[in-house]
C-alpha cells in the first residue's frame, strides 16, 4: 500500500508538471505574438483578407496616421484628422512572419493609387505600412521593392511610423461575418451579406486581380 501510494503520488507530481510546462508554452506562445499595422482601404476588407492567413491570431480594425486622438468613423471618412483606415494584424511569427505578411499586404490593393482605393476615395482610404523601428521600416521597404520589380509599376504606398493605433467601435469590429441586421440600399441584410455586395460592387477583386493576376492572394475568396 504504502508503494502503491508512493507511485500514485508520483504519477500525480508528474502529471501536474506536465500540465504546468503546457500552460507555460501557452503562455509563452501567447506572449510571442506580434503585431503589424497596415492601411489598404477599406478596413473591413483588409480584416476579412488577413484573418484567412494561417498564423495570424486577430486582425482589428481602425485608424492609424493622424493628429486627432481617439477620432471617430464619421471624423476619419470625413477627411482632415490625417488619420487612415488601419488593421492591427497579430500574428505568430512561428506561423507567418512579418514579411510574409507584407508580401501579401501588397498584392491584395492596388498600391499604385495614391486617390484612394477602388470605389472608396479620399485621404482616409489610402494605403500604408506602419513601423515601430528602424528594422521594420528596411524590411518594409525591401518587401516594396520587391513587389514594385514584380508588379513592374511604381508603387506609391508609404511607409508611415506608428505613433498609435485607435481601435474603431464594436459596430465595425468583423463586419464580415457578422449576422447583424443592417438597412441598406438593398434592404435589410445581415453585415456579412451586406459586406459582400459592398465588395463586389466596389470592384476590389476585380482590379487586384488585374493588377496581380495569380498572385492575388484573396481575390474571389470573400
Amino acid at each position: 500500500m504504502v508503494a502503491y501510494l508512493r507511485e500514485l503520488k508520483a504519477a500525480t507530481l508528474a502529471a501536474l508538471i506536465v500540465v504546468g510546462l503546457c500552460l507555460h508554452a501557452k503562455e509563452a506562445r501567447a506572449g510571442a505574438s506580434e503585431t503589424l499595422v497596415v492601411a489598404g482601404g477599406c478596413f473591413w476588407c483588409v480584416e476579412a483578407d488577413f484573418e484567412k492567413v494561417k498564423g495570424v491570431v486577430e486582425a482589428e480594425s481602425g485608424f492609424a496616421g493622424g493628429t486627432v486622438e481617439n477620432p471617430t468613423y464619421k471624423q476619419v471618412t470625413r477627411g482632415g484628422t490625417g488619420h487612415l483606415e488601419a488593421v492591427r494584424i497579430t500574428f505568430d511569427p512561428t506561423l507567418v512572419t512579418r514579411d510574409q505578411l507584407l508580401y501579401l499586404f501588397f498584392r491584395s490593393v492596388d498600391p499604385t493609387d495614391d486617390g484612394g482605393q477602388f470605389c472608396d476615395r479620399g485621404e482616409s482610404y489610402e494605403t500604408g505600412i506602419f513601423v515601430t523601428d528602424a528594422a521594420e521600416n528596411r524590411l518594409a521597404r525591401t518587401v516594396k521593392e520587391d513587389a514594385a520589380n514584380a508588379l513592374g509599376q511604381t508603387i506609391v504606398t508609404p511607409i508611415l511610423q506608428l505613433d498609435r493605433f485607435w481601435p474603431a467601435d464594436a459596430y465595425h469590429q468583423d463586419y464580415y461575418k457578422s449576422n447583424d441586421i443592417v438597412l441598406t440600399r438593398f434592404g435589410p441584410r445581415t453585415k456579412a451579406s451586406a459586406y459582400k455586395l459592398y465588395r463586389d460592387a466596389c470592384g476590389r477583386d476585380a482590379r487586384v486581380r488585374e493588377l496581380w493576376g495569380n498572385e492575388a492572394p484573396f481575390a474571389g475568396q470573400s
